[in-house]
C-alpha cells in the first residue's frame, strides 16, 4: 500500500483504534425508525441532536448497491485522462467536459488540497499531514459535484422515501435542497479533507441555532472505516463558529483528541450536521470509500438569503430559485419509483401544494445538465 504516516504511523494507528472505541460508545446508530404515528423515532432525534451525526444502518440494499457500483465504474471509465483533458482514456469526450459547472475536483494522491489555503473562503485553516507517495498519478479526481446528472442510481438514492422522511422530520416538510456530490477515496491515493465546519452564512444571525445550516446525508457504497472515513467532533454543532486553528494548536496535532470516526458498512447512510467540526485523513488504507453525499436545508434558512460563493455563484435565493433546484427531488422520487415500483414513494409537500409533477425520462435527463449551478449553499 502506498504511503503511511512515517514516524507518526504508530501514533496514528493508536488514534484510529481509540476513535473507534469512542464512536462505539455514542449510541447514535440503527435503522431508520418511525413511531406508530409516523414521527421519526425520538431516540434517533435525541441522538442526532446530541452528537451532531447519526448512522442509519442497512438503508441501501444489495440490488441498489449494485446499481450504484455500475454507475461508479462508468464514471471512473469516463474521467478525463488527466486534469484539463477533454477526453477519457479511450479518446471519448470525458465526463463533464461539456458542463459549465466546476464538477471535477483533483488532488495529488494523499495530499491535503484545501488545508491552510484560501479555498472555500478559508474554512480549512489547518493543514493535514500528507503521507509520502511514489509511483502514483500526479493528480486524481476525489470529488464530483452535480453528481445526480452523471448517475441515475445516485438520483434514485436522492428520492429514497425513508431518507426524505428523515429530512422532513429534521428540517420541516418544506425542506429545500443543498447540493450533491460523489466522494472517491481510493486506497493509497485518497486525499484528506482538512478540519472545517460547512456553514458560512448564518453564524452571526439572531436566529442562529444548532440546525440552521442544515445537514448532509452520506450514503456508503463500500462502507467506511476510521482510516478512510469522515471524523466528527461530537456536539461541536452546538458551539457556534469554532476557532479551528486554536483547537489544533492546543491539541498539538491535527489528530483532534475528541473526534470520532463515522463507521459504516455497505448500504449505511450517515446524517451529519453541517455545523459539526469534521474532516478526514489521507487514505493510506487498503479500502475504497465511495460516498454519495446530498444535503438539505430548512426552507427558511435559504429563502430570501444572499449566499453562495463556494458551491455556486453568489445570489439571492428566491422562491423561483428554490423551486427550480427542488425539481431534482421530484425527478429522484419518480426515477426511484420506476426502479422500485413496490415502494411507497415520498410525497414532497412543496410539490404537492403547488400541484407539480415530475417525470423522469429522456427529456428530464437532458434538462438537468448543469443543474448544480442552482445549488443553495449557505
Amino acid at each position: 500500500m502506498n504511503g503511511d504516516y512515517g514516524s507518526e504511523e504508530t501514533a496514528m494507528q493508536a488514534y484510529l483504534r481509540a476513535g473507534e472505541r469512542r464512536a462505539a460508545a455514542l449510541g447514535n446508530r440503527g435503522p431508520i425508525r418511525f413511531t406508530a404515528s409516523g414521527e421519526l423515532h425520538p431516540e434517533i432525534v435525541e441522538a442526532y441532536w446530541r452528537c451532531g451525526f447519526y448512522v442509519f444502518q442497512g438503508v441501501l440494499k444489495p440490488d441498489e448497491l449494485a446499481d450504484i457500483e455500475r454507475d461508479l465504474h462508468m464514471i471512473l471509465d469516463r474521467l478525463p485522462v488527466e486534469k484539463g483533458a477533454a477526453v477519457d482514456a479511450r479518446g471519448r469526450p470525458a465526463l463533464a467536459a461539456d458542463c459549465a459547472g466546476p464538477n471535477l475536483h483533483w488532488a495529488r494522491p494523499l495530499s491535503d488540497p484545501w488545508g491552510g489555503t484560501a479555498a472555500a473562503n478559508g474554512r480549512h485553516p489547518v493543514k493535514m499531514h500528507e503521507p509520502a507517495t511514489e509511483g502514483v498519478p500526479k493528480e486524481v479526481v476525489f470529488l464530483i459535484l452535480g453528481s445526480l446528472q452523471f448517475s441515475e442510481a445516485s438520483l434514485r438514492v436522492y428520492g429514497h422515501p425513508g431518507l426524505l422522511a428523515v429530512a422532513a422530520a429534521i428540517n420541516g416538510p418544506d425542506f429545500a435542497p443543498f447540493n450533491e456530490a460523489l466522494w472517491i477515496k481510493e486506497p493509497g491515493k485518497g486525499a484528506s479533507v482538512a478540519w472545517h465546519q460547512d456553514g458560512t452564512t448564518h453564524w452571526d444571525s439572531p436566529d442562529w441555532d444548532e440546525g440552521i445550516h442544515g445537514f448532509n446525508f452520506m450514503g456508503q457504497l463500500y462502507g467506511c472505516t476510521a482510516a478512510n472515513g469522515v471524523w466528527v467532533v461530537p456536539g461541536s454543532h452546538k458551539r457556534g463558529r469554532i476557532d479551528i486553528a486554536k483547537v489544533a494548536a492546543e491539541a498539538g496535532t491535527e489528530r483532534l483528541p475528541d473526534a470520532v470516526p463515522i463507521i459504516c458498512t455497505p448500504g449505511d447512510v450517515a446524517m451529519t450536521n453541517r455545523q459539526a467540526l469534521h474532516g478526514s485523513f489521507a487514505n493510506t488504507s487498503r479500502d475504497w470509500r465511495v460516498t454519495l453525499n446530498f444535503g438539505f436545508h430548512r426552507r427558511k434558512s435559504v429563502l430570501g438569503v444572499k449566499a453562495g460563493g463556494i458551491h455556486n455563484a453568489v445570489a439571492t435565493y428566491d422562491a423561483d430559485r428554490i423551486r427550480a433546484r427542488a425539481r431534482l427531488i421530484g425527478y429522484g422520487i419518480d426515477a426511484r419509483l420506476q426502479r422500485f415500483p413496490d415502494e411507497v414513494p415520498f410525497v414532497y409537500k412543496p410539490h404537492a401544494d403547488e400541484g407539480l409533477n415530475y417525470h423522469w425520462d429522456d427529456r428530464a435527463r437532458a434538462e438537468i445538465k448543469d443543474y448544480n449551478l442552482l445549488d443553495l449553499s449557505i
